[in-house]
C-alpha cells in the first residue's frame, strides 16, 4: 500500500510528439486561421517548462486579446487542452497550455498535486503579463490542475475567472478514501501509520507535505469569479470534494453537477456553460472572422443547442475519437484543424 501511494507521485505521463499529439503549427478552426507557438519557461527550481500558446494568425494592431491558462490534471500533459481550443478560440480568447513539472515533455521527476505545480503557473502569468497581446488571464484546471488554480488563484486577485473541474478538498482525506475505493482490506490504524509514512517519504523526495494540500482554507480567501465542475460519478475523487470547496469559496460561483465519471468527457452543455462563463469574465474583443455571427448568436440565446457552433466542432472531435478531456489520456492529433485517428 506505502508503495502504490509513493509511486502515485511519480511521472506517468509518457512522452509523446507535440506534431503528433496538439494542434498544428498552423491549422484553421471554424473558417479562421490559428497558429500553435512553443516555447520553453523555467520555473523557480530552474526546470524546463513545455509550453504552447494558440492564437489567431492575424490580430488587428493594438489589439489586446484574454488567455485562458489550460491546467491538466495528474498523469496529463498540454495535450489535454485540445478540446479547450475548440471551446475558446473562436470567442478571441486564446489558450496557452503548458506540461507542469514531472509531467509530458518538461523537466522534473515528480509531481506534487498541485503545490510546487503552482510555482509553474505563477510563471506561466508572469511571462503572459509581459506580453502586449494579452489582456486579461482566466484558468482552467482539471483535478490536479484545478487544485493548482485554487492555491494560485489564493495569491493572484488579478485573475479574472477561474473553471475549477474535480478538485480534491483535502489530500490527506482524499488518500484515506481511496483505500476504501481500491477495496484495500487492512485496519484503519495500519493505513494511517502507511499515511504518515508516505508524508515523511514525499517530504523528502518531492519536497513538499501532503499536509499542506488542505485546498478548502485557501476558499474562504479567493475572491474570482469562478465555475465549479464535478462528475456525479466519480468514484477517484467524489463529488463532495467539490461540494466542500464551493460552500467555503468566498468569491462569485457556480457548481454544475454532471454524469460521468474522473475521466469521462464532460457534456455538452458543461461546455456551453463554461464557454458563457469565460466570455462574460473575460470580454473578449469583438473583430470580423467567419463564425462572428454565428458566435453571437450564441452567446444572445445563452447555451445553444441546434445551431451552436461549438456543438458543432465538439461533435466533430468525439466523433474522430478525441478524449482530450482526460487527465489521464492524450488527445488524438490534427491536421489543418481537422482531427484525425491515430
Amino acid at each position: 500500500y506505502c508503495c502504490q501511494l509513493v509511486n502515485w507521485m511519480y511521472i506517468y505521463s509518457a512522452e509523446y510528439n507535440p506534431d503528433q499529439y496538439l494542434w498544428e503549427p498552423e491549422f484553421t478552426l471554424a473558417g479562421r486561421k490559428y497558429k500553435r507557438i512553443d516555447l520553453e519557461l523555467s520555473n523557480e527550481r530552474n526546470q524546463t517548462l513545455k509550453c504552447s500558446h494558440y492564437v489567431p494568425a492575424i490580430i488587428p494592431e493594438n489589439t489586446a486579446l484574454p488567455c485562458v491558462i489550460y491546467c491538466h490534471g495528474n498523469s496529463g500533459c498540454r495535450a489535454d487542452a485540445n478540446e479547450a481550443a475548440v471551446i475558446l478560440l473562436p470567442s478571441n480568447i486564446t489558450l496557452f497550455a503548458l506540461d507542469f513539472a514531472g509531467s509530458g515533455l518538461s523537466g522534473g521527476e515528480y509531481v506534487s498535486l498541485g503545490w510546487h505545480e503552482k510555482q509553474d503557473l505563477k510563471s506561466v502569468v508572469s511571462f503572459l503579463r509581459k506580453n502586449k497581446e494579452v489582456s486579461c488571464i482566466g484558468l482552467w484546471g482539471r483535478s490536479m490542475g484545478a487544485v493548482t488554480s485554487l492555491l494560485y488563484g489564493a495569491e493572484d486577485p488579478s485573475i479574472a475567472g477561474m473553471v475549477l473541474d474535480s478538485a480534491f478538498s483535502n489530500l490527506y482525506e482524499l488518500m484515506l478514501e481511496l483505500v476504501d475505493v481500491y477495496k484495500i482490506r487492512v485496519p484503519k490504524f495500519t493505513v494511517k501509520m502507511a499515511v504518515h509514512y508516505m508524508r515523511r517519504v514525499i517530504q523528502r523526495r518531492a519536497k513538499f507535505d501532503i499536509m499542506d494540500l488542505n485546498v478548502v482554507q485557501f476558499a474562504p480567501k479567493t475572491f474570482i469569479p469562478a465555475l465549479f465542475g464535478h462528475a456525479s460519478s466519480d468514484v477517484f475523487i467524489q463529488s463532495h470534494h467539490t461540494d466542500r470547496i464551493h460552500q467555503a469559496y468566498a468569491g462569485d460561483k457556480n457548481l454544475i453537477k454532471f454524469d460521468g465519471d474522473h475521466n469521462s468527457a464532460r457534456p455538452q452543455f458543461y461546455y456551453d456553460s463554461v464557454s458563457i462563463f469565460f466570455y462574460n469574465v473575460l470580454n473578449p474583443p469583438q473583430f470580423p472572422s467567419a463564425c462572428s455571427n454565428k458566435l453571437e448568436k450564441y452567446y444572445n440565446r445563452g447555451a445553444g443547442t441546434n445551431e451552436s457552433l461549438l456543438y458543432e466542432i465538439i461533435n466533430g472531435l468525439r466523433a474522430a475519437g478525441t478524449d482530450a478531456g482526460s487527465s489521464s489520456a492524450a488527445a488524438a492529433s490534427f491536421t489543418n484543424g481537422a482531427p484525425q485517428n491515430q
